[in-house]
């Protein structure tokens, strides 16, 4: 139901009539003006009262605002920090990186004489192969006695000691 237009169980009044008919009844004199207080003084009051309320929760809703916006001051000071710290974390990053180009550059470089470094020892190893296949060592002869011609020399001495007997005067030379 609407408010104002409530009625009491057993009479059917309204309440302001309830109000009105106890009052005369605890006065012994009719009333000269109405006990209830007039309309207009109600509205006054209930909005006077309205009106506070509306202030405080006005009040209430303030407060809430001043800790929000201390809160967001707050925030901005902390994101200041942190775009302050993640900048230099840029900057830090970007040495890295230029470190980090500079050591693969140089690793690069390596690996490169690295295999160069293979290609040489692999040769080097063939050549010291292929020298001592070709060269002959003969013990027990001593140091100069050959001269200055080593050819002539083995070309009298090897028939004198072994079987051997050269057909041309190229068959003692080695070589590919």
């Amino acid at each position: 139901m609407p408010r104002g237009k409530a009625t009491g169980k057993a009479t059917g009044k309204t309440p302001r009539q309830l109000l009105f008919s106890e009052a005369l009844r605890q006065q012994k004199h009719p009333p000269t003006e109405d006990p209830l207080p007039s309309r207009t003084n109600m509205t006054d009051d209930m909005q006077g009262a309205t009106m506070d309320r509306i202030l405080q929760e006005i009040s209430v809703v303030g407060r809430k605002l001043e800790g929000m916006d201390n809160a967001m001051v707050t925030l901005t000071v902390e994101t200041r920090s942190m775009r302050l710290d993640i900048a230099g974390f840029q900057s830090q990053m970007s040495g890295l990186d230029q470190r980090v180009a500079a050591v693969e550059t140089q690793v690069a470089s390596w690996t490169d004489r690295d295999l160069e470094l293979s290609h040489l020892c692999s040769k080097l190893t063939d050549l010291v192969d292929r020298s001592r296949r070709n060269n002959v060592r003969l013990l027990g002869f001593p140091e100069g006695t050959e001269g200055a011609d080593i050819l002539s020399y083995l070309r009298n001495i090897l028939p004198k000691l072994t079987d051997i007997t050269f057909d041309s005067p190229k068959g003692a030379q080695a070589g590919p």
